[in-house]
């Protein structure tokens, strides 16, 4: 019996997998977490063979990714296989596919539940999972910032308030604030911090 942790918000997609995880008769829903750090203490404690984790999950509030929570998984429980669900619009995962141990397993949110539930059993025989189509989409992915936005950011990612932006670049600072607008709605990130962490992994900055 494969026993499974769903580490993702709560809603439909989760409704969707826990129901077509748990009518499979060698797979057990043992928990489910709506927050990284959460999800991580029920990894140590109850030692799910795989947990499905969600890229874009929040943390609690101590500043832990779903990154950062996958390595702590393999670091704690080198035997526990954790497989991510990232978003393929969402820039910044794609450099990091190369490097992560084989018991981190990736697949697109856009998966359909039969392939979570594939992907699943393939992590338990200890068999590799990355999505084909996310894989050829995070190393092709250009950067979606102009050149202007690109300085903007550059300059923000120095830990420069908008004033001190806007003097640097001669720039007003309601036109910084507009780059700044721009630049995280583009990443797809929730905010400037995220924006810059994005920029960086993906090599913009």
């Amino acid at each position: 019996m494969v026993r499974v942790l769903l580490a993702m918000p709560a809603g439909l997609l989760r409704g969707a997998l826990r129901f077509v995880l748990s009518a499979q008769p060698d797979i057990d829903v043992i928990a489910e977490r709506d927050a990284v750090d959460s999800a991580v203490r029920t990894i140590r404690s109850e030692k799910p063979d795989v947990t499905v984790l969600d890229l874009d999950l929040l943390s609690d509030g101590h500043g832990v990714d779903a990154r950062q929570a996958a390595r702590e998984a393999h670091a704690e429980l080198p035997d526990s296989k954790v497989l991510v669900l990232v978003d393929p619009r969402r820039p910044g995962f794609g450099s990091q596919l190369a490097s992560v141990p084989p018991t981190i397993g990736f697949l697109a949110h856009t998966a359909p539940p039969e392939r979570v539930v594939d992907a699943v059993r393939q992590l338990a025989r200890d068999e590799p999972v990355v999505d084909a189509d996310l894989l050829v989409a995070a190393l092709t992915r250009k950067t979606p910032l102009s050149a202007k936005e690109l300085r903007v950011l550059a300059v923000a990612a120095q830990g420069a308030p908008v004033k001190e932006i806007a003097r640097r670049l001669s720039l007003s600072p309601g036109t910084v604030r507009n780059h700044l607008s721009r630049i995280i709605a583009k990443t797809g990130a929730r905010n400037r911090i995220e924006a810059i962490h994005i920029a960086r992994e993906s090599g913009w900055i």
